[in-house]
């Protein structure tokens, strides 16, 4: 098992910072290039559901497997991992479970962020959302390719 353990964490965890690059640097800008604002943000929008639910199951995929993948669970390696992987399923939770569901009851209240002036609350409010949204993006994404150097680097 630890063998089938190992491979399976390092494909989670494939899956997980693969997943994050391709939704951040490919499909998003895309669609936004390809449409108008108010359209590509609303196909954006239909697809985060699942891109978060996506980066939940395979974050908690891969704190589950992370104990078959190491088989010196005393090395420091090993807990870093595990704090890094308790604060990515901590940040998929939140972003799962409060933070997006803030952002669709905001975008909810702006009609169209093409014609809705920069200083309306809800706007402001969308916007300080959606930069957090793309910080803990960005920390899920490093987490993802931290822990893949600490399984790649520290294997004995």
């Amino acid at each position: 098992m630890k063998g089938t353990g190992y491979f399976l964490y390092l494909l989670l965890l494939g899956m997980w910072t693969g997943g994050i690059f391709m939704f951040t640097v490919i499909v998003t800008p895309v669609i936004f290039k390809a449409f108008d604002r108010d359209l590509a943000g609303s196909i954006v929008g239909r697809l985060f559901p699942g891109y978060f639910f996506f980066i939940l199951s395979v974050v908690a995929l891969a704190a589950a497997f992370l104990f078959f993948a190491w088989s010196t669970r005393t090395s420091a390696a090993f807990r870093l991992s595990l704090v890094i992987i308790v604060i990515s399923l901590a940040i998929a939770v939140y972003t799962n479970f409060s933070l997006h569901p803030r952002m669709q009851s905001i975008k909810q209240e702006i009609p169209s962020l093409a014609n809705t002036p920069p200083d309306h609350p809800s706007r402001q409010k969308f916007r300080k959302l959606h930069a957090e949204s793309a910080v803990l993006n960005l920390i899920l994404f490093a987490d993802g390719v931290v822990l893949v150097a600490l399984a790649a680097f520290s294997r004995k």
